[in-house]
């Protein structure tokens, strides 16, 4: 059985990691997952992505710890994108949105904070369990503290403990929390809202993002308006940003074309 649902509705993808019982991710899956979001990277003509996990109990529970003990390394060859396809794989200039359906822990935790949004359902928790196994939380222990306090940061990450939507929606973890059953909804709500903005212009802001994590703000800024990142200079000479001029001056909706 595939491991990795799809579903493609106009310029949407919904993925769904349905791995019974528990979504666990083993190499082989991380792979599969890796080959889906390049392709939607890729495709011209899907612009949102939206990943959720199989039932309403979990959403990924992280490395397949059963595989692992049966030959599964831990620094395997997980595919392109790294662990769960998405965490590591490079240009993804497109919007992705998690639907966390269930528990998030580990590296599903970790493959959650890889999109641009996280939307919660209501019966959603939260763990970063990982020292009680002996290992670390590595992508976590690189985002979360950019992400929240520091300090709440440390104690999920040294703690390992449980924590629920609500926690997770005060420290800003996660956008809104949202009924179970109406979860999809507004996934696909906030999907079609994103997909129907420019592409070309959020494929700048997510470069401009991923660049001026490392980078001083004059330096970030003198790279744009000079033109030096790839997406802003395909923006700054495209026909979508004199669309976006043209239909401001003549008040009208702005007709994007990706190009």
């Amino acid at each position: 059985m595939n491991p990795v649902k799809t579903k493609r509705d106009g310029a949407i993808l919904e993925v769904t990691l349905d791995r019974p019982k528990a979504n666990a991710i083993d190499l082989a899956t991380s792979r599969v997952m890796g080959e889906v979001f390049r392709d939607f990277r890729d495709d011209p003509d899907l612009r949102v992505a939206i990943l959720t996990g199989g039932g309403e109990k979990f959403f990924c529970p992280g490395w397949d710890l059963k595989a692992a003990a049966e030959g599964d390394a831990v620094d395997g060859d997980y595919g392109v994108g790294g662990f769960g396809g998405l965490q590591e794989l490079r240009d993804m200039n497109k919007p992705v949105i998690a639907a966390v359906n269930g528990i998030a822990c580990g590296g599903g935790l970790e493959l959650a904070l890889s999109a641009d949004m996280i939307l919660a359902a209501d019966h959603a928790t939260f763990a970063l369990p990982e020292i009680r196994s002996g290992t670390v939380a590595d992508a976590a222990s690189v985002k979360l503290p950019k992400r929240i306090p520091y300090h709440i940061a440390m104690e999920l990450l040294l703690t390992g403990r449980w924590f629920d939507a609500e926690e997770a929606h005060r420290w800003g973890l996660v956008n809104e929390i949202v009924p179970t059953d109406q979860l999809m909804d507004r996934a696909w709500e906030l999907a079609r809202l994103l997909a129907s903005g420019p592409p070309l212009v959020y494929a700048a802001i997510k470069e401009i993002v991923r660049e001026a994590e490392d980078s001083k703000f004059q330096d970030i800024m003198n790279r744009i308006t000079k033109r030096q990142l790839r997406t802003v200079d395909v923006l700054y000479g495209s026909e979508d940003n004199l669309e976006g001029a043209r239909a401001f001056a003549e008040k009208r909706d702005p007709v994007w074309k990706g190009r």
